[in-house]
């Protein structure tokens, strides 16, 4: 007891010796190149919560002990460790971590320092990439990029997206940009059967997203390039002990809304109010919301592994995954499962380098019946969705009182279209690749690479369409259609690459090399119908087209101050006729590291650069093949001749022109980088115009010149003038704490500078032919062309009344106008991120404005004469309540009435974690995503991003909830 009481006191003696022993440590943290003081650095006690961080001089202070080691750390700059003996101050001058100054970006055939860039280039890693049910690689980055808009098809599971940069550049041809995965420059598209070229990759395997925007850093890539460039670099294996990641998670999807129709009881009332004793009495005792009855809620899964290490010293990584997501629209499903493999060894003292990329996919589709949207949009919602009496399998169908059979202009029973079809494909596709970098013994300034790639898919699908499904065909006893599609895209590429610094200042790359890439189609379908008719049921369509090339580039830089880039891409394509085959696509590019001058070493910018680049594109994407030759086409089956008593399929000549050119896209960009307070504010804003030369488009050719009287020419200009802006803020950063937030804008305005002929776009399903966009000279692609509707003193729209704009006093097509267009004027994008410990939050956001919808649903069926219409009663929109349209009307159907304002701010995603971190060396990270939140707009219609502004029967976006896990170990 005596022994433990000496002890106590003997402590208890200590203790004021170490509080005295405590000091207070002050000191100021300054960046090393330029000494100006640091704000927010932490400055931690080491292996404790401990600590403070500097003041906007950079200044500290901190109560410390001798022996406890002090880290400085900020983000961007290498963090700093020092030991306490003592000092009563502690002033410490912080570098820039070089890992991140020197992160090379791939920019095609090569790679630059981030800093060393002059392009438009906008890189993004799988930190930035969007978070949520992810199935196809387009949605990782949507509302990231400044002046790039992406656009989903519809709701269905793993449905195509659409991307456009810096406006549309072509009106007839793809304007979708190249994308280039592991050096693969991949052909957009698709075989049959498949809902999205790019869901053979799994959105967890990628590493990277580089987006090239202007011409100057796009026309390496040439001809293909024209629409912008983005380039896919998938995560690779590290010289290291393995590790492994798996992640699995469930998603649920549930419809958000429906298209606004009447109720059974509110189209029971109007029948009775309009319609003749007849037509009252074939009204049903039902109340059926066939909106309901077709969508559901549907369920997703997601299950991924991977292995990334050194395998018998080779890096390699290799991954597995499966999905399975069911879609809103009842029956729809994908199921996919792909695999992939990357090897990158070096040999021969690391002067050989190797890649070796494998990657496989599996996909099986089911696809439900889209007429099934329509027709639940219309259909009597007083009629059962059964009936005992039916010789349809059961279904309700609309019966023509001669024949007993459907009636041929009833809508068809939506439940019937979705349970009596089945519409089902599967795609296999493999993209492997072989890379090979060889630095030449005795002159290692030089590098030879060698770049094969092979990309080839095939399809199988059928539909079988059952014997009882509802039609007007007495002699159907069922259908199938089937059909085999195959594609292959072989890409070789030889190149030198030499790379020399001269006098410390002097910096020299210059690249060169050949470039072969063939694409070969075979396409096979076969109709049991047709054959059953003694009609042509088989379709054979084969093709092959070749592009050609040589390309150079040269980097050059003094002092990494002073930056100057040229390119140049000579192409040929099989496509176009010998004399015009060949196109030269030349780029030039400068840059100024203004904040290196020695006249800025004591201004508060880390990063700030002036670029200016102009260069050339072309464009024959999206181009048949070989319209420069005679082609032979088979006539229909309605059309085949008879001979005796036989009817024999015949053959015309498609038309011909042989002085088809490139579209040339050619491009002007001025740009400004910035980053200031130790980065954490960042940035860029670029201005372009963006012209479009030789547009190809469909003319009139004079009477018996040709085997048609349209043909594709060059006969246009289209002109992109834009501004970007791109801001990228980190608030706080503490070891607890740390909030960032990025924010882009965009302005872009489209013109056809340059037009012959008007050309017609935009087809509705009023009327047959009936459109209500043009493509004309000094308006906007896809301007929306309508006559202007007159409204009385209340707002109500008069029925058939309409501006006589040229004051003839007859309204006519001379009367139409141009109102609007489909695409919004400034795109914007909201997102952040924030960190509390192991919690984390992210949000994602859009919007658009400026852009305007055609309501086609609302023209088609908020008309009353829809309700009656042959006989048949038929659900309305229930905008008849506002319009009071009561006929249908060609006029009617092209009034600016439904031409509307559909901008819009969207919150696409809300994703909630937490990580348990270092349970027996594994990382578990938990989240729940919640997709589709919100949407504000004053658009009247479901959506309203629908690309190209057409709103028929849209496949809507479901609203999903995600639960996830993500392990580590």
């Amino acid at each position: 007891m005596k022994t433990i009481f000496k002890r106590l006191l003997l402590a208890l003696l200590f203790i004021p010796t170490v509080l005295l022993a405590q000091s207070t440590v002050t000191g100021t943290v300054t960046e090393k190149a330029s000494a100006l003081p640091i704000p927010t650095v932490n400055v931690i006690i080491k292996n404790t919560t401990k600590g403070t961080a500097t003041d906007f001089d950079g200044n500290y202070s901190l109560d410390v002990n001798n022996g406890d080691v002090l880290v400085y750390s900020y983000i961007g700059y290498v963090s700093q460790e020092i030991t306490y003996t003592g000092q009563s101050k502690l002033n410490v001058a912080l570098v820039e971590d070089a890992a991140l100054l020197d992160e090379i970006v791939v920019i095609g055939y090569g790679g630059v320092k981030k800093e060393d860039l002059t392009g438009t280039t906008d890189l993004l890693t799988s930190e930035d990439f969007n978070k949520g049910p992810i199935v196809s690689a387009q949605s990782l980055i949507s509302g990231k990029v400044a002046g790039v808009n992406v656009t989903s098809g519809s709701g269905a599971p793993g449905e195509g997206q659409s991307i456009t940069i810096r406006g549309a550049g072509s009106l007839s041809l793809t304007t979708e940009p190249l994308y280039v995965i592991d050096g693969i420059p991949l052909d957009n598209g698709g075989v049959g059967g498949t809902r999205n070229p790019l869901n053979f990759i799994n959105p967890n395997d990628i590493e990277t997203f580089v987006v090239l925007k202007d011409a100057s850093s796009t026309a390496i890539y040439g001809s293909r390039a024209a629409n912008g460039v983005i380039l896919i670099t998938t995560k690779k294996g590290k010289n290291k002990d393995f590790k492994f990641n798996v992640s699995s998670q469930t998603t649920v999807y549930s419809p958000i809304d429906n298209v606004d129709v009447l109720s059974a009881d509110q189209f029971r009332t109007l029948i009775n109010d309009i319609g003749t004793p007849a037509q009252i009495a074939q009204l049903g005792n039902a109340n059926t919301d066939w909106q309901d009855e077709i969508y559901k809620t549907a369920f997703g899964q997601d299950h991924n592994f991977s292995a990334l290490g050194n395998a018998f010293g080779v890096p390699m990584r290799a991954s597995l995954g499966y999905s399975e997501h069911d879609g809103i629209l009842d029956g729809d499903n994908l199921k996919r499962t792909t695999g992939s493999i990357s090897l990158t060894p070096s040999l021969l003292e690391d002067h050989l380098t190797v890649q070796l990329n494998a990657r496989a996919m599996y996909t099986e589709n089911t696809f439900s019946d889209r007429g099934a949207i329509g027709s639940a949009v219309s259909f009597d919602p007083t009629q059962s969705i059964l009936d005992p009496n039916s010789q349809y399998g059961g279904y309700f169908a609309w019966l023509d009182a001669g024949t007993g059979n459907q009636n041929n202009l009833a809508p068809t029973n939506p439940l019937a279209l979705l349970n009596l079809k089945d519409d089902t494909a599967e795609v296999r596709r493999f993209v492997g690749s072989a890379k090979f970098d060889y630095k030449i013994h005795g002159f290692e300034d030089l590098t030879a690479t060698v770049n094969l790639g092979y990309d080839t898919s095939n399809s199988h699908g059928r539909t079988v369409t059952s014997e009882f499904i509802p039609t007007s065909d007495p002699t159907f006893n069922g259908s199938k259609t089937s059909y085999s599609q195959n594609s292959d895209n072989k890409v070789f590429d030889a190149y030198l690459t030499y790379n020399k610094t001269f006098k410390d200042v002097h910096n020299l790359t210059v690249a060169g090399g050949y470039a072969y890439q063939s694409f070969e189609y075979d396409n096979f379908s076969n109709d049991s119908e047709a054959q059953e008719d003694g009609n042509q049921f088989e379709f054979i369509d084969k093709s092959k087209n070749v592009l050609l090339s040589y390309f150079g580039r040269a980097n050059y830089n003094y002092d990494s101050k002073y930056y100057l880039t040229a390119t140049v891409r000579a192409d040929a394509s099989s496509k176009l006729n010998p004399d015009d085959r060949w196109g030269i696509f030349p780029s030039v590019a400068a840059a100024w590291s203004v904040h290196k001058e020695d006249f800025m070493q004591d201004s508060f910018f880390n990063e700030l650069k002036l670029r200016v680049g102009y260069g050339e594109v072309g464009n024959v994407n999206g181009l048949g093949d070989y319209q420069f030759l005679t082609r032979y086409n088979g006539s229909t089956d309605t059309a085949n001749y008879q001979f005796g008593t036989g009817f024999f399929q015949t053959y015309r000549p498609e038309p011909i022109n042989k002085d088809l050119r490139w579209e040339i896209g050619k491009t002007f960009n001025v740009g400004l980088d910035y980053a200031f307070l130790n980065r954490r504010i960042s940035g860029s804003v670029n201005a372009y115009v963006k012209e479009t030369n030789d547009l190809i488009a469909s003319a009139l050719v004079d009477p018996f010149t040709n085997f048609g009287n349209r043909v594709n020419k060059n006969i246009g200009n289209m002109e992109n003038k834009g501004l970007e802006f791109n801001l990228n803020v980190i608030p706080v950063k503490t070891d607890d704490f740390e909030w960032s937030v990025n924010y882009n804008v965009s302005f872009n305005d489209n013109t056809i500078t340059k037009l012959n002929v008007d050309q017609a776009q935009g087809g509705i399903s009023t009327g047959t032919g009936n459109t209500v966009q043009i493509h004309r000279e000094g308006e906007s692609a896809n301007s929306f062309y309508v006559f202007e509707q007159v409204y009385d003193a209340n707002g109500t729209p008069l029925e058939g009344v309409f501006v006589d704009r040229n004051g003839d006093n007859v309204i006519n097509d001379e009367d139409k106008y141009i109102k609007e267009d489909p695409f919004g004027d400034i795109l914007m994008g909201f997102n952040t991120n924030a960190s509390y410990k192991n919690w984390d939050i992210s949000l994602q956001s859009r919007a658009s404005v400026g852009n305007y919808m055609y309501n086609d649903v609302e023209a088609n069926r908020g008309v009353l004469i829809n309700a009656t219409n042959n006989n048949i009663l038929s659900n309305i929109h229930s905008d008849y309540y506002n319009s009071g349209f009561t006929v249908i009307s060609d006029r009617t159907a092209t009034s600016d009435h439904f031409v509307q304002e559909a901008s819009f701010f969207k919150i696409d995603n809300i994703t909630i974690g937490y990580t348990l971190d270092k349970v027996k060396n594994t990382t578990f990270r938990f989240y729940g995503s919640l997709q589709n939140v919100l949407t504000i707009t004053d658009y009247s219609g479901l959506d309203p991003e629908i690309n190209l502004g057409i709103d028929n029967n849209f496949y809507p976006r479901p609203r999903s909830f995600v639960m996830g896990v993500n392990i580590d170990f």
